[in-house]
């Protein structure tokens, strides 16, 4: 089963784990009849992390494609039942589910993200072995998001250059080398989970001006880049998106 997805149409997209708004950040949206229509008038990206805990229906996912304009796109959170019970082997099956429910999105799936639990070590059979699976099944873009300090040695960055398998820029960072998206596929893919407090802290103006700066670094014609704020337990991660968004607003000029 092949799933025939199109690529991010715009260079640059930032936005939010889930489409929550915040009371303070109402009046940054236009209207619309749910809160996924109303996000969608001020951002062009969302992650779906709900999809880590359980499943949802294709004709849920087809839904919420329906409810964005043409030029948005969603990146979906595999499963843990893949990535944490499964440790990423033998997991056919359960990636054959997955992919048939992520379907729905159509050509709004923008990327699949593979969040790895901690003490998820870089095996280069298992790597291998799980990536090609993926790739015999999707053409969408592939983020891996791994948090245990092996997956940035030069082993594990020749299997993700192979299948081109981005590698996300995180922070807080396990080292330095997770701050920045690793150089590989197509996709520049940054995660900010809040610091110093993961989930719960704002990021001051400095913070902002220089992930800025970062992105800006990165983007070219052949290069996209997604920025997602993650900080949401207290509302945080739309403010810093928007503001995000404000700092960037040249280089989003012109986009769709």
């Amino acid at each position: 089963m092949a799933a025939s997805m199109t690529a991010a149409r715009t260079r640059l997209r930032i936005g939010c784990a889930g489409w929550s708004i915040p009371a303070p950040q109402r009046g940054l949206f236009g209207e619309g009849e749910t809160a996924l229509e109303r996000y969608a008038t001020l951002f062009d990206a969302a992650e779906i992390n709900s999809s880590f805990y359980r499943p949802h229906q294709a004709k849920t996912y087809d839904r919420w494609a329906q409810a964005v304009p043409r030029h948005f796109q969603f990146s979906v959170k595999i499963p843990k039942s893949i990535s944490h019970e499964a440790r990423l082997q033998g997991c056919g099956e359960l990636l054959d589910q997955f992919i048939g429910e992520v379907e729905g999105l159509g050509s709004k799936l923008g990327a699949l993200l593979v969040q790895l639990p901690p003490s998820l070590g870089f095996d280069a059979r298992v790597a291998s072995t799980f990536f090609a699976m993926v790739r015999r099944r999707t053409s969408a873009q592939i983020v891996c998001e791994p948090r245990h300090r092996t997956w940035f040695e030069a082993n594990a960055d020749l299997a993700l250059k192979r299948y081109e398998i981005s590698r996300a820029g995180a922070d807080p960072a396990i080292t330095g080398e997770a701050a920045t998206p690793g150089p590989f596929g197509r996709l520049r893919y940054w995660r900010w989970h809040g610091s110093p407090r993961m989930y719960y802290s704002s990021y001051s103006e400095d913070a902002l001006a220089a992930l800025a700066d970062q992105v800006r670094g990165q983007l070219s014609k052949r290069i996209s880049a997604w920025v997602i704020f993650d900080n949401t337990a207290h509302g945080y991660a739309t403010a810093n998106a928007a503001r995000l968004k404000t700092l960037l607003s040249a280089d989003l000029k012109g986009e769709p």
